[in-house]
C-alpha cells in the first residue's frame, strides 16, 4: 500500500465549537442517533439509548454540551463519517 498525501482541514472542537446552523449542516437528513455520543453522562442520564432525543433537541443539547456531540467528524463533499471508524475513514479519504 503507498502512502497519499490527503490535506485535511482540522478543528479543535473544544476551542472552536460548531455553530447550530454547521451541526445542522453537518447532520443534515441522517439520523440524530448517529451524532450522539453514547459514553457522555448526559446520553446515560437522559436514557437516550431507548428514547432519543429529537434532532432539534439534540441539536440544541449539543451547543450545551459539547461532549455529546460524537467525533471525530469527516466529510468530504457530501460524504461523512462520525466517529472512529477506520474502515469508513479509509474509504472515505
Amino acid at each position: 500500500m503507498h502512502a497519499r498525501k490527503i490535506e485535511l482541514e482540522e478543528r479543535d472542537y473544544g476551542k472552536s465549537p460548531l455553530n447550530e446552523n454547521e451541526l445542522r449542516q453537518i447532520i443534515g437528513d441522517d439520523p440524530i442517533t448517529d451524532f450522539l455520543n453514547t459514553r457522555t453522562a448526559l446520553y446515560r442520564e437522559r436514557n437516550m439509548k431507548t428514547r432519543p432525543p429529537s434532532k432539534d433537541e439534540a441539536i440544541a443539547l449539543m451547543l450545551r454540551e459539547q461532549n455529546l456531540l460524537r467525533r471525530p467528524i469527516l466529510v468530504k463533499g457530501k460524504k461523512k463519517v462520525v466517529g472512529l471508524n477506520e474502515k469508513e475513514i479509509k474509504e472515505l479519504l
